[in-house]
Parts: structure tokens; C-alpha cells; sequence
């Protein structure tokens, strides 16, 4: 990863780079040095990130951005670890209660749209140029194309929408759980106005497989939630194959 000038002052000649990793926020790297611990991502969804977290910063907690310049946008370890690798007791309600007050934004005062003409247009975009690996997909998806799927979604829209502030990829390992702080939101790229359900369809998709039902109960309860809309679930889960 090439960084600028002052990117490279900023980390420090010592500056011992991770292997890249790959996330909706581009290449992300961690690095160490005198100066401190940080994290690295660059190209056109990490400037996408950086708009949105400069953003979110006034609703909930998010890492501090240390510098962004050019497409290279640097912020700072916050230091705990993910809810994923934690795997505290009480998950569910951790998560239900974190994504319950983002929810609460006022949708009006957010400017970055991801409602399903956004996504699908942009999921359309990303078949066309061979981005998707259906390789990737969810076992009840194996054998479907990426032009299939993307036609099962067209075919399949919901007439409307419930429209929130969304994570956009609120999964257990982009939530981080400081010591005795509130849960800190990363890999926000995506974030921005859209159906409630595309952060309640990867949440209950990821709880579930990894840490059971009573997980995903808890989640519910937490968020409020009495009835999920079971096609609902199912067609974002089938929206987030694309990305």
C-alpha cells in the first residue's frame, strides 16, 4: 500500500505493516509504530468511509480519524476487540441494543443514501464487471449465477421500504466492546439511509450461524422487535451475496 507523504511522516519510518486485508472499507492494513497502533484503508470506499464517520461521529461511537489524505484514510486502534472474537454471554442484546439506537438517527439529517435502488443498482454494477464470487455464497444460494440472483432481486423487490439509518454491514465483527464503554461501530462504508432490514438480515444471519437461537431471541428482544418479516430476511441476506 502506497501512502502520501504525510500519511508516511504521520506512521513513522518504524512503521511495521500487517498483511492487507479486505473488507466493504477497501484494503485494510494494521499498523505499529513508535507513534502508535492505526489502521490504514485506501481507495474509493475508504473516502466513502471517511465522509460517513465524520458524520456518525455526533451519533455514536466510532474510531477517531486520525488523518485522511488523498484515498488514504488513517484511524486510530481503539483498542478492544470485536464482539466476534469476544463472544460475550449476551451478545444479542448487545447488538440489538447498539443497532436500536442507530436506528433512532433522524433519517433526515443523514445524507448518504442506500436505499434498494442505490444497492441494486451498484450490486448491477458489481456483476457486470465480475466482482461477485458466487464461490462465496450461502449454501441455499449455491449453483445460482450472479445475474440470476440479481434477476431473483429485481423480480422479488418489496414494495416498500422502512427506511432508517443504516450500518450496512452490522455484523458481529464490526462491533467493538470497549472495557466498561459504549459498542463502538467500524466498517461503516455502507452506512446510510435504507430498509431497516439489511442490518437485521446480516445481524440475525451472522448471530445464528455462530452463536445460536437463543442469540438471534435475544437480538429481537433487545431491538424490540416482536414479528420479524421472514421474507424480508431472506431477501437482504440474498441483497448481501452481491457485496
Amino acid at each position: 500500500m502506497r501512502v502520501t507523504d504525510r500519511i508516511g511522516t504521520l506512521l513513522g519510518d518504524d512503521a511495521v505493516w500487517s498483511a492487507d486485508h479486505e473488507g466493504l472499507s477497501g484494503h485494510v492494513s494494521r499498523v505499529t509504530s513508535a507513534a502508535g497502533v492505526f489502521y490504514v484503508k485506501q481507495g474509493p470506499a475508504a473516502a466513502a468511509e471517511h465522509e460517513r464517520l465524520r458524520w456518525l461521529e455526533r451519533w455514536a461511537s466510532v474510531p477517531d480519524v486520525v488523518a485522511f489524505d488523498g484515498d488514504t484514510l488513517v484511524l486510530a486502534d481503539v483498542a478492544a476487540p470485536s464482539l466476534e472474537s469476544a463472544a460475550p454471554p449476551h451478545i444479542g442484546t448487545i447488538m440489538g441494543r447498539a443497532l436500536r439506537d442507530l436506528h433512532a438517527v433522524p433519517i433526515a439529517e443523514c445524507p448518504f443514501d442506500e436505499r434498494l435502488d442505490t444497492r441494486l443498482a451498484r450490486a448491477a454494477d458489481r456483476v457486470r464487471a465480475g466482482l461477485v464470487d458466487p464461490d462465496d455464497f450461502d449454501d441455499d444460494h449455491r449453483g445460482l449465477s450472479a445475474r440470476r440472483l440479481h434477476d431473483r432481486l429485481i423480480a422479488d423487490r418489496p414494495a416498500t421500504e422502512d427506511l432508517v439509518v443504516a450500518h450496512g454491514d452490522y455484523t458481529p465483527g464490526n462491533v467493538l466492546l470497549p472495557s466498561g464503554g459504549a459498542p463502538v461501530l467500524i466498517d461503516v462504508g455502507g452506512l446510510g439511509v435504507a430498509d431497516r432490514y439489511l442490518d437485521l438480515a446480516i445481524a440475525v444471519r451472522d448471530l445464528g450461524e455462530d452463536f445460536g437461537p437463543a442469540a438471534v431471541a435475544d437480538f429481537f428482544t433487545a431491538y424490540g422487535l416482536d414479528a420479524a418479516d421472514e421474507r424480508k430476511l431472506y431477501y437482504f441476506r440474498l441483497l448481501d451475496e452481491l457485496f
